[in-house]
């Protein structure tokens, strides 16, 4: 009986526990049932919702959900993404969502009336669909909500007067539906919140083409004549016009000061809060490129806004933002000194760049540059950089998988061979890492920064007092001389490579705890030398990758990373020997020389089907940075 009785306990003792605590998984999986159940309604011929696995214990795992430090589920991001389906009531369950994404889908039925459950949403873009029936009442209580997109479908009946109630709504659109009946003039609609009601023919009222039938018509104000002069009091009236008009201009003469002082704080504020460049040349062209005003790129990223930090830099931080048509975008907010003069040179550079055109280079979009401002705007990527994916994953994004790896490494080589061989004037990048290899939806490397290190630093030549770069990658000569050439980011993809192969920092202090050095590259050397190769590779690799493709990933890092500039190869090389053209003969050159010139006892091993083959090398010329 005693027994029972502690196992009674035991038991709800677990029960409260389960209940109470503050991060119950209990609400986890009950957002992972609400994510199940709007899974099951789409139809997905993408797979982009593969990874949502109902077994595991939150959907925190899976991609395109994002969630809080409590595992509670605070964005969903499937915008454009080919879904069809309809949504389902149980989204309103996920009750610390602040981004819910379906833009650019073929989802249809009707909007549950349940979204008005989401007190925590601040975006709901549903736009390009094929929505049909009434905008749900209930989006009114969405008091925290600052951008509402429901244009594009094929909503009908009026407008909700609850959502004059949204006083944070920062952007409203409504167009393109089958909308009727009068828009209202109240609450957040009447302030300026920039809002669209186009190509709704049945609406009526401000902001669209037609009067409501029980308005009064739109007039302009009524013209009130002067009354004319009687014709007695003649000269009484023209004293007292003389007076009136010298009483005027002493009151004018008086206010002007203020008037002008007035007039230059508003102008100095104009200039401080919006895109008015202190410096502009008509002369320059900049394409396709679109030139954003500070107060748009603001209100994109939520004033930059630390929680959207999508990463730092030597050049400043990259911030996710979302422009007012809906599009994902990454900012990139310039952090050094504005120098006088320097605003023609710096959209002379812009314009460089913005030439540089390739698959495997990050597109730029357009920029922002004020006198207190440099922005620069990108295309978001999706799935991040690789650095990421290989040591600051969240639990959402599985390893790195080999063939991807692979093809990261071939993509990057030929965004790098585009940028130093087709690109007129050359540009080098100067801090080639992982961190800077972005992936898009497709998981193809996108070099990013590229063109930066030449931006910030446009009064200089090839020769820099500030060395750019990140330790681990920087070449030896870069650090000794300050002169940087396409030599220098050959050697920096080397080490890239290197950290593809490891899945390792190029540059950690952790090392030291096993006695092992932190810079790569020697730690890379000295395994080979000992023949440790099962430290070697990542074991979040689980020994699934091809060894022929891993030796010949670390032929070209070490050809790569040699330390004379004259000895690596250029990029263009790189490309073809990643694609299995000429690695064979250039290995054997380098060992040949180095057998001639260095002692032959000192062999690094390097895997070759199943067994080893000596190749001698060069501690010297192999040492990189120290």
């Amino acid at each position: 009986m005693a027994a029972l009785q502690r196992e009674f306990m035991a038991l709800w003792f677990l029960w409260l526990v389960v209940v109470f605590h503050p991060t119950a998984r209990v609400y986890a999986n009950e957002e992972g049932d609400a994510l199940d159940t709007f899974r099951n309604s789409l139809s997905d011929p993408k797979g982009v919702l593969q990874s949502w696995d109902r077994t595991l214990v939150t959907p925190c795992t899976w991609f395109h959900i994002t969630c809080d430090p409590d595992d509670l589920v605070i964005r969903v991001d499937l915008g454009n993404a080919e879904l069809s389906g309809k949504l389902v009531p149980q989204l309103g369950q996920l009750r610390k969502l602040q981004y819910l994404e379906l833009y650019k889908n073929d989802i249809s039925g009707t909007i549950p009336s349940e979204l008005g459950n989401l007190s925590k949403l601040l975006s709901l873009d549903l736009y390009l669909n094929n929505f049909t029936g009434k905008i749900p009442s209930s989006l009114g209580k969405l008091t925290n909500l600052r951008f509402l997109r429901l244009n594009n479908n094929s909503l009908s009946d009026q407008i909700p007067m609850s959502l004059t109630n949204i006083s944070s709504l920062q952007v409203l659109d409504l167009s393109n539906n089958n909308l009727s009946g009068e828009v209202p003039t109240t609450g957040s609609f009447s302030r300026f919140t920039p809002v669209s009601f186009n190509n709704n023919v049945l609406l009526c009222g401000p902001n669209t083409q037609t009067s409501c039938p029980n308005a009064p018509p739109l007039s302009p104000p009524p013209q009130f004549a002067p009354p004319a002069p009687s014709s007695q009091g003649n000269s009484v009236s023209s004293i007292g016009t003389i007076a009136g008009g010298v009483a005027a201009g002493a009151a004018l003469l008086f206010a002007a000061p203020a008037i002008m002082f007035a007039w230059w704080r508003y102008r100095r504020q104009e200039d401080y809060f919006y895109d008015v460049p202190a410096e502009e040349d008509p002369e320059v062209h900049l394409g396709q490129l679109k030139r954003f005003s500070l107060q748009e790129l603001q209100v994109a990223t939520d004033t930059f806004s630390k929680k959207n930090i999508l990463g730092r830099g030597g050049f400043g931080n990259v911030y996710k933002g979302r422009l007012a048509d809906g599009t994902l975008v990454a900012v990139k907010r310039l952090k050094e000194e504005r120098t006088p003069g320097g605003e023609l040179q710096f959209q002379t550079e812009i314009e460089i760049i913005s030439m540089a055109v390739h698959r495997n280079l990050l597109r730029l979009c357009g920029f922002c540059m004020t006198p207190t401002e440099r922005l620069l705007v990108y295309p978001y990527m999706a799935n991040g950089s690789v650095a990421s994916l290989l040591r600051e994953r969240s639990s959402s994004q599985p390893s790195l998988e080999w063939p991807t790896r692979r093809q990261i490494a071939l993509g990057s080589a030929r965004g790098l061979s585009y940028l130093h061989d087709h690109c007129d004037p050359k540009i080098i990048h100067r801090d080639v890492k992982a961190a800077n290899i972005l992936l898009d939806e497709e998981f193809e490397a996108v070099v990013g920064d590229f063109g930066l290190a030449k931006l910030m630093n446009y009064q200089d030549t090839h020769v820099t007092t500030v060395v750019r770069g990140t330790i681990g990658h920087i070449a030896p000569e870069y650090i000794s001389t300050g002169k940087s050439s396409e030599k220098t980011d050959v050697f920096g993809y080397g080490i890239m490579l290197l950290e593809l192969i490891t899945g390792q920092r190029a540059f950690d202090l952790a090392r030291l705890a096993n006695d092992d050095d932190v810079m790569l590259l020697e730690w890379v050397k000295g395994l080979l030398k000992d023949e440790r190769l099962d430290k070697l590779i990542d074991p979040d690799l689980q020994n699934n990758y091809v060894e022929a493709e891993v030796e010949s990933l670390i032929r070209v890092a070490l050809l790569c990373t040699q330390g004379p500039p004259v000895d690596r190869p250029r990029m263009s090389e790189v490309v073809r020997m990643l694609e299995g053209e000429g690695l064979a003969e250039r290995w054997e050159a380098w060992q040949n020389l180095e057998v001639a010139q260095e002692d032959p006892s000192l062999q690094i091993m390097v895997p070759h089907n199943n067994s080893y083959s000596n190749y001698n090398h060069s501690a010297m010329d192999l040492s990189g940075p120290r």
